[in-house]
């Protein structure tokens, strides 16, 4: 059995040069930690074992790294997308 990964990235849309920055990073326990916390603060998760296996093995505080960048960038629209959907679903 696998054991469970999490990794959690900053990026502040049009206010932040540069790539994401991993902000937590975890496995087993700590890794439910961070899922649980960002449900508690209303974080978008999206499960992509691909990337997540490739950014463990970097520090906190580190930028993805520029091989990763499309596919992180594929999230992020994704995420921004959906953020999109729930704002015009409220404004209507």
């Amino acid at each position: 059995m696998e054991k469970k990964q999490a990794v959690a990235l900053e990026y502040n849309k049009g206010k932040q040069e540069g790539a994401p920055r991993i902000v937590a990073v975890g496995e087993g326990f700590v890794a439910e930690k961070i899922i649980e916390k960002a449900r508690e603060h209303g974080v978008p998760l999206v499960e992509n074992r691909d990337i997540v296996e490739k950014l463990v093995r970097f520090p906190l505080g580190a930028e993805v790294p520029p091989e990763l960048y499309h596919a992180v960038a594929r999230v992020l629209a994704f995420i921004f997308r959906l953020d999109q959907e729930e704002r015009a679903r409220k404004n209507s």
